[in-house]
C-alpha cells in the first residue's frame, strides 16, 4: 500500500518531467506578462510626463511670444515718436538758422551788436549737451511789430 501511495504522490508532486517543464513555462509566461504590464505602465507614465512637459513648454512659449509682441509694439510706438521728435528738431534747427540769418542782417544794417548763439548739432552727440537746453520761443508775430 505504501508503494501505491508513493506512486500516486510522486505523480502529483510533478515527478513527471513534462509537468515540470510545463510549470516552468507557465511561470515564465506569467513573469513575462507581468514584466510587459510593468513596461507598458512605465511607457504610459513616460508618455504622460512628456505630454505634460510639452503642454508646459507650449504655454511658456506662448507667453514669451506675447511678451515679444507687446515689446515690439512698444518699440514701434517709441521709434515712431522718436522719428517725429527728430523731424521736429531738424525743423526747429532750420528755423533757428533762419532766425540767426535775420539777426545777422539786422546787425549789419542797423550797426547794433546782436548776440547770435551758435547752433549745436544735437543729432551728432545728443548725450553731450554742453549747456542746459532751454525752450526756443519763436513766432512770426515777434517780427511783425
Amino acid at each position: 500500500m505504501a508503494s501505491v501511495q508513493r506512486s500516486a504522490s510522486s505523480g502529483s508532486d510533478g515527478g513527471d518531467p513534462r509537468f515540470a517543464v510545463d510549470e516552468r513555462k507557465r511561470k515564465r509566461m506569467l513573469s513575462n506578462r507581468e514584466s510587459a504590464r510593468r513596461s507598458r505602465m512605465k511607457k504610459q507614465k513616460q508618455m504622460e510626463d512628456l505630454t505634460n512637459e510639452t503642454s508646459r513648454l507650449q504655454m511658456a512659449n506662448n507667453q514669451l511670444v506675447q511678451s515679444i509682441n507687446v515689446k515690439e509694439q512698444a518699440y514701434v510706438a517709441i521709434e515712431s515718436a522718436n522719428n517725429i521728435l527728430r523731424a521736429q528738431v531738424m525743423e526747429l534747427t532750420d528755423r533757428l538758422r533762419s532766425l540767426n540769418s535775420v539777426l545777422q542782417i539786422i546787425e549789419e544794417v542797423s550797426g547794433f551788436s546782436v548776440d547770435i548763439p551758435e547752433i549745436p548739432d544735437p543729432l551728432m552727440n545728443p548725450w553731450q549737451l554742453h549747456h542746459q537746453m532751454q525752450p526756443i520761443v519763436a513766432s512770426a508775430d515777434m517780427f511783425l511789430s
